[in-house]
């Protein structure tokens, strides 16, 4: 197992001013002309879509030096589907892969090829396996934020506003994917330190629909429940529409993962007691940076720092409300 040396990216400022010094460079690039492709998850997730969004708007304003272009899966899970399109770019020659993988493990063999054949890859979102990498003797340098801390932090925030002893439950991502487990791992380290008991956990696919069969099961599984920490804010609003249909409201309280549009209403008055700001419209920016660099100067994959930190910070009402952590 690799030991990551982590550089922090602390402000989007800071990321911005690379940036600039990035993409005035790609004259150097052999076509004069950087050929990136950013390959994401479902195109109906919100938050996937805010990452698309940035990304565009940066390549908006280099389109003379940065040719870009962005693809997806029908669905959260559709590892064959970028698989597909991983090939695919390959073939088609591009510079680099920024790539928001389906999968953690099941990638990393195409990813692998593509590495060989020349192509830079970069992952943001959701690292690749460390020990998948190792067997396929690559390293494929992660541009994102910590989850695990994420996790602790909202966690810590629910914890504050219970009681030791009270019973928790957690809905979390799919077990195949890196995210899904950190963020399990740091919700479990939260409330062990603040003394609340998970009585219930179960394995959602990132989805509204997830969310709230899940949540509906624990509820009359576990009538204690007071509280519920979700992967991210689609399961986290299937849990609420859960606790409503249960005649369960003001009693259950809930967190999620992501900060999208849709959950603003839910933080304002209280359905949703927190969730997770991990900037993903800069997270595909700050990808897209590693890689143009990486071409500027013509490093090899090995030779980039295997893990790129980006922040995170606790939403608790709106926009506005923040907890702990950047």
């Amino acid at each position: 197992m690799r030991s990551p040396v982590r550089r922090r990216l602390l402000t989007a400022c800071a990321l911005s001013a690379c940036g600039l010094a990035t993409i005035r460079d790609a004259a150097a690039l052999p076509d004069a002309k950087a050929t990136v492709a950013l390959v994401m998850k479902s195109l109906g997730d919100p938050f996937v879509a805010s990452m698309i969004d940035g990304a565009k708007n940066y390549q908006r304003h280099y389109a003379s030096q940065l040719d870009l272009t962005t693809h997806g899966t029908l669905t959260d899970n559709d590892v064959a589907g970028q698989a597909r399109i991983i090939e695919s770019l390959v073939e088609a020659k591009v510079n680099a892969i920024v790539i928001a993988p389906t999968d953690s493990k099941a990638l990393v063999p195409v990813v692998a090829k593509a590495i060989a054949a020349g192509t830079i890859v970069i992952a943001i979102d959701n690292p690749f396996d460390d020990d998948a990498q190792d067997a396929a003797h690559v390293t494929i340098p992660f541009v994102g934020p910590d989850s695990r801390r994420g996790a602790r932090l909202v966690g810590a925030y629910l914890g504050s506003k219970l009681k030791a002893g009270d019973e928790v439950g957690i809905i979390e991502g799919p077990p195949n994917d890196r995210n899904a487990q950190q963020r399990t791992t740091g919700f479990r380290e939260a409330m062990t330190a603040a003394q609340i008991r998970v009585t219930a956990l179960d394995t959602g696919d990132w989805t509204f629909e997830s969310g709230k069969s899940i949540a509906l099961r624990m509820l009359y599984a576990h009538p204690g429940l007071r509280g519920m920490l979700c992967a991210n804010d689609n399961i986290a609003m299937g849990a609420i529409d859960a606790i409503r249909i249960a005649g369960k409201k003001g009693q259950v309280l809930v967190t999620g993962y992501n900060n999208i549009d849709a959950v603003q209403p839910m933080l304002d008055d209280g359905r949703m007691l927190a969730t997770v700001e991990q900037f993903g419209a800069r997270q595909a920016v700050f990808g897209i940076d590693v890689a143009v660099k990486a071409l500027v100067e013509r490093r090899r994959q090995g030779e980039l720092s295997p893990f790129m930190e980006t922040p995170v910070q606790v939403v608790t009402k709106g926009r506005g409300g923040r907890f702990g952590g950047k």
